[in-house]
């Protein structure tokens, strides 16, 4: 900075002496042009250092974190009670909204009722399989005596001491025995799969019965919508007699969280090419006129909008007005009065890069003049 002082200095000193001092040449108009017109060049010396060592932005927002607040019912259901008001703080858990719970109960009960049955139908499973083992017994007894019977017969008949008749017979109730012996072991196959049907130890019907009693006891207690952090909400619109569920879209309400606030700024890309997280940085808020806050770089936002084309069925147009997006800059204030702040609140920033030290000094008045400035600005005096 003092090098560029000493140039503007010289150079002023060098024009009262040719033009006014000595009167070397004559001053006229053109040398008049000439002589402005190479004074603004530099001082353009000043803003360049400036806008890349200590940009500064007036675009710049205390932000919040806001959660929409979307009841979680498969029903259409009514809101009977709404129980805070609007900007009401509240902590994580407290209940918001209660909704009618009729269907939800009745729900449970049915869901319970059907996993008692399921349970008893898996005890009846264990009875199956011994059913079959006993039917399996008792068609092998009849095989075995079946088989005997054919044997003696076999025997008898070629000796004229029975008739081929009686054989035939028994050689049917051979065959049949055999067929029933095969239908008892796949019906103790059948049995042993029904009741070996498991998921971790558990019978598969008692799992599934389970698992829809846990999925309507979720939606019972989903008939109290409760925070979901520390904050509030500022909007409070939702009324006693609003219908949600599936014949609704969209949130109920917006809720603003109390954690982690921070501050962002846009800045012209040209002027972050030498920001980077952790640089020093001053925030001046319009919400407290003559205060400049401590501030650090926290993150830049390396995207903007414009670099962003959603898949579609034309090719992306590029027009004139559209030519640069400024970028987005996340600030951590050094402050605990940010977290009490609304969002929203607008301010200055500007980011001290450690390049042009000698020029800060201006940045820092800059930040100062904005400050102050903001007793007075707006201009309203009704």
């Amino acid at each position: 900075m003092l090098i560029a002082l000493g140039l503007v200095v010289v150079y002023i000193v060098f024009v009262w002496l040719v033009f006014f001092r000595f009167r070397l040449m004559k001053f006229t108009i053109v040398w008049g042009v000439v002589g402005f017109w190479v004074g603004v060049h530099m001082f353009l010396i000043f803003i360049v250092a400036l806008r890349f060592f200590q940009p500064y932005s007036m675009d710049g927002h205390v932000i919040r974190q806001t959660i929409q607040l979307i009841p979680r019912l498969p029903e259409p259901t009514i809101l009977e009670e709404v129980l805070v008001e609007a900007n009401q703080p509240v902590k994580a858990g407290d209940p918001l909204y209660r909704f009618d719970k009729s269907l939800y109960e009745f729900r449970v009960k049915e869901k319970k009722a059907n996993l008692a049955e399921a349970i008893q139908n898996a005890l009846i499973l264990d009875t199956n399989v011994d059913l079959a083992n006993d039917a399996l017994d008792e068609s092998k007894a009849n095989q075995v005596y079946a088989q005997e019977e054919v044997k003696r017969y076999t025997d008898l008949v070629p000796k004229g001491g029975a008739r081929q008749e009686t054989l035939d017979e028994w050689t049917q109730k051979l065959a049949a025995a055999n067929a029933q012996v095969a239908e008892a072991e796949a019906n103790i196959t059948k049995a042993e799969l029904a009741r070996d049907a498991q998921i971790e130890g558990v019978n598969a019907q008692v799992a599934s019965a389970e698992a829809m009693l846990g999925q309507a006891e979720y939606y019972l207690d989903q008939t109290v919508l409760r925070a979901p952090d520390d904050g509030m909400i500022i909007n409070q619109q939702a009324r006693p007699g609003l219908v949600v569920g599936d014949r609704r879209i969209g949130a109920v309400a917006v809720f603003v969280a109390d954690r982690d606030p921070y501050f962002l700024a846009s800045f012209y890309q040209e002027h972050l090419k030498f920001v980077e997280p952790g640089q020093e940085a001053e925030v001046a808020l319009d919400i407290f006129p003559g205060q400049v806050f401590k501030a650090r770089v926290d993150t830049v936002w390396w995207g903007t909008g414009q670099g962003q084309i959603k898949p579609s069925g034309s090719i992306p147009t590029f027009r004139f007005p559209q030519l640069q997006g400024r970028i987005a800059v996340q600030i951590t204030i050094d402050d605990p009065a940010l977290k009490k702040l609304p969002a929203g609140v607008h301010g200055a920033v500007a980011i001290y890069t450690g390049g042009g030290k000698g020029f800060e000094p201006l940045r820092r008045i800059n930040m100062r003049l904005y400050s102050w400035a903001n007793f007075l600005f707006p201009m309203d005096f009704l």
